[in-house]
């Protein structure tokens, strides 16, 4: 169990996370081996962090394939253990399709290895520097993976495997900004971030077209925290990279990663 002290920080659909922390370290701890997970998205990671910080025994590395990815596994491990990159099992694919004649995007691209049946949390990022598209799975679904994905929409695509020292640098057309949002209710933020009106932000969130954390929710009471990640269908992403106090009237600071999307 996690001291409540700790817990309350935490929302209440995040509270299973938590404790499934808890006890991957504690595993560690009585049973000295490592143990890893399967992806963590960014305020998974951050939750992650705070738990594991708690365990003086073990110790814990994340890897997604290259330094900068979204997407990482945790390894969780003794003191005795030295961790590799290959002990992370990460696999990495080039999707070679006819690039003169077709064009490819993240959505196609993630609705299709979901549509294969298998869980979001053991795909990493999906990445491209403008022409090649590459992703990042767990390395114990890339046969299903190759065997499984012949299109992508009604694109023919191959899937091939390369070593993850051949993924290309990503693009991130995201800008760092600083505002103020009376509160951190998903739709106050959804509203600053893409200067949308409350009322229009609501509708959204209660319309299914947000995403919190990779998750479909529609209550705009929720309230936001660091790390959360918050997409809007055509308009793009929020990310939560910092809370740091109030103003003199009241509001609340905060640091975003905004990538706003072409409607």
């Amino acid at each position: 169990m996690v001291d409540v002290n700790v817990s309350q920080h935490f929302r209440p659909d995040e509270q299973a996370f938590v404790e499934s922390v808890a006890d991957i370290c504690s595993r560690v701890e009585n049973e000295y081996r490592p143990i890893q997970t399967d992806f963590l998205n960014p305020r998974e990671m951050y939750i992650f962090e705070a738990i594991a910080n708690r365990f003086d025994s073990v110790s814990y590395r994340f890897f997604g394939g290259y330094d900068n990815a979204e997407m990482k596994r945790a390894l969780v491990y003794p003191e005795y253990f030295e961790p590799k990159t290959t002990d992370f099992n990460i696999a990495a694919f080039l999707i070679d399709y006819p690039t003169k004649f077709a064009t490819l995007s993240h959505g196609q691209i993630l609705g299709t290895i979901m549509g294969s049946g298998i869980n979001r949390n053991v795909i990493g990022d999906i990445i491209t520097d403008g022409d090649t598209w590459q992703f990042i799975c767990e390395s114990e679904m890339s046969d299903f993976l190759q065997s499984q994905i012949e299109k992508i929409g009604k694109i023919k695509v191959k899937l091939k495997p390369i070593d993850v020292d051949q993924l290309v640098f990503p693009v991130d057309e995201s800008e760092e900004t600083g505002t103020t949002v009376s509160s951190l209710r998903l739709d106050t933020v959804i509203s600053e971030g893409f200067n949308l009106s409350r009322h229009h932000a609501k509708e959204l969130v209660e319309g299914k077209a947000v995403r919190l954390n990779w998750e479909t929710i529609d209550r705009p009471d929720v309230e936001v925290s660091v790390s959360d990640v918050v997409s809007v269908r055509h308009f793009g992403r929020i990310k939560i990279k910092e809370i740091s106090g109030l103003t003199k009237k009241g509001k609340i600071r905060i640091v975003i990663n905004l990538l706003r999307r072409n409607k």
